[in-house]
C-alpha cells in the first residue's frame, strides 16, 4: 500500500469525520460554557464593595519556599510588609538555594514579622511548605510564590471565607506583572481569560481544578487532614486541591485577592513551565482515577472529566494536525483541511476571541491595563493552542510511561524582572 493510498484510508475511516468534529466542536463548547458560567460567578459573588467580615481578624501565616529568588525576594517582602491586616507573621523557607536568598531575607529580621528558616538541602517545594507547617502560628495560612507581590488588601479578601467551617482553601487572582514581550502579553490574557474564567466557571459547579501554587490561603488543620503537600508529584497544589475536594473540604476562588507574579520571559522558560504543569495534572488524573466510578465524588465528576477530554482533545489535534502536514506533503487534499479560513475555522477563531474578550473586560477592575493588549489577543489561538497542545501531547505520555517515585526539587534559577 502507496502513502497516498493509506492517507485516503485513514481519510475515509468510520471515525475519522468525528475526530474532525470533536476537534472543532470541543474548544467552542467549553468556551461557550465558561464564559456563561464565569458570567454567573461575577454577577452573583464579585459585587460586594467591601469583604464580609465584622469580627475581630484571625493571625495569618505568610509562608515562601524559596530556592535561588535573589532576584525576586526583596521586592517580594517589601511587598507583604505593606499589608493592610493586622497580625500576621512571615516565614520564608531557603530550601537549599545556591545563592544570597538567605542574605536578602536576613535583613527584614527585627524590623518586620520575617522569620526564616534554612534548608542545607534542596527537598522542593512541597517538601520545603511541610516543613514550614509546625513553625505556623496561624490556623490560617497563605501560601505565595517567591516571586509575587501581593496588593495590601490581599487577605482582606481571602480570610472571610474561613467563617465557612469546610473552607480549606481560597486561591487568588494572580497577575502577570512583566509584559515586556508577546509571549508576556499573552500569558497576561491567558490568566484572564482562561485560568481566571475557568475557576470562575468551576466554582458555579461546585469544584475547581487547582488553587495557583502562586496564591493560595489554606486553613492548616485541613493541609494536616489529607497528609500535607505531595513532595513526588509536580505540581503540589494541583494534587493537595483533589485530596482536599476528595475529604469533601470546599475550595473557593476569590478573584478580588489580586497579586502580581514575574511570567516566564522566554520560550524555553515557559516550556518548561507548561511541562509541568502537563505532568502534574497527568499524575493526579491517573491517581485518582477512581473518581468518575465513585458515586461519593460525584460532585469532582465534572473537574475530572473536563481534564480528561481537554487532554484527549490535545493529543486529537496534535495527531489531526500532523496528517493533515503530510497529506499535504504528499499531494493530498485530506477532509477538514482547508489554507483558507472556513466556517469551522471562523467560528472557533469567532468564539474563542469573544472569551478572551469577556475575560479581559471581567478583570479590568482588578488589571485596568489588560484591556490595552486585546490586539495580541489575535495570535493567542495560533501560538498557544499548538504550543500547549504539543506539550500536553508529549508529556502526559511521557507521565504515564515513566510513573514520578522521587522528589521533585528546584531545578529554576529565577532572573531579575
Amino acid at each position: 500500500m502507496s502513502l497516498h493510498d493509506l492517507l485516503y484510508a485513514i481519510d475515509h475511516a468510520p471515525g475519522y469525520l468525528y475526530l474532525v468534529y470533536f476537534v472543532g466542536a470541543y474548544p467552542v463548547l467549553m468556551a461557550l460554557i465558561w464564559i456563561w458560567l464565569s458570567l454567573i460567578f461575577r454577577k452573583r459573588r464579585e459585587n460586594d464593595a467591601s469583604p464580609p467580615w465584622t469580627g475581630p481578624w484571625p493571625f495569618v501565616s505568610i509562608v515562601i519556599a524559596a530556592f535561588a529568588e535573589e532576584a525576586t525576594i526583596t521586592s517580594t517582602l517589601e511587598a507583604l510588609c505593606k499589608l493592610n491586616y493586622p497580625e500576621f507573621e512571615i516565614i520564608v523557607v531557603i530550601d537549599g538555594s545556591p545563592d544570597r536568598t538567605a542574605l536578602k531575607v536576613a535583613r527584614f529580621i527585627g524590623r518586620e514579622p520575617v522569620r526564616l528558616l534554612i534548608k542545607e538541602v534542596n527537598e522542593g517545594k512541597a517538601m520545603a511548605l511541610n516543613d514550614a507547617l509546625p513553625l505556623c502560628r496561624g490556623e490560617i495560612i497563605l501560601v505565595l510564590d517567591a516571586d509575587i507581590e501581593v496588593e495590601p488588601d490581599v487577605l482582606m479578601w481571602l480570610v472571610p471565607h474561613f467563617l465557612g467551617t469546610r473552607v480549606a482553601a481560597v486561591t487568588g487572582n494572580p497577575r502577570v506583572a512583566n509584559r515586556h514581550t508577546l509571549l508576556q502579553a499573552l500569558q497576561a490574557i491567558e490568566f484572564s481569560s482562561i485560568i481566571s474564567m475557568q475557576k470562575r466557571a468551576q466554582r458555579i459547579w461546585g469544584r475547581v481544578t487547582t488553587v495557583s501554587g502562586a496564591v493560595a490561603a489554606f486553613r492548616r488543620s485541613a493541609i494536616l487532614d489529607v497528609g500535607g503537600f505531595s513532595p513526588f508529584m509536580a505540581t503540589e497544589d494541583i494534587e493537595i486541591t483533589w485530596r482536599l475536594q476528595m475529604k469533601f473540604w470546599d475550595v473557593r476562588y476569590e478573584p478580588r485577592a489580586v497579586v502580581w507574579m514575574q511570567a516566564p520571559p522566554t520560550l524555553t522558560e515557559l516550556w518548561k513551565q507548561r511541562r509541568r504543569w502537563a505532568r502534574g495534572l497527568a499524575q493526579v488524573i491517573f491517581l485518582h482515577r477512581i473518581i468518575p466510578t465513585s458515586w461519593k465524588l460525584r460532585r469532582l465528576w465534572p473537574v475530572w472529566h473536563e481534564c480528561m477530554v481537554s487532554i484527549l482533545w490535545a493529543h486529537t489535534f496534535v495527531l489531526l494536525i500532523l496528517y493533515w502536514i503530510v497529506s499535504r506533503l504528499d499531494g493530498y487534499i485530506p477532509i477538514g483541511f482547508s489554507p483558507i479560513p472556513n466556517f469551522w475555522g471562523m467560528t472557533i477563531a469567532t468564539v474563542c476571541l469573544a472569551q478572551l474578550f469577556t475575560g479581559a473586560i471581567t478583570d479590568r477592575q482588578y488589571d485596568p491595563r489588560i484591556c490595552n493588549f486585546l490586539f495580541e489577543a489575535i495570535f493567542y489561538p495560533i501560538i498557544y493552542w499548538m504550543l500547549t497542545a504539543l506539550i500536553t501531547f508529549v508529556y502526559t505520555l511521557d507521565t504515564l510511561v515513566r510513573r514520578q517515585t522521587q522528589l521533585q526539587t528546584w531545578h529554576i534559577q529565577r532572573r531579575a524582572p
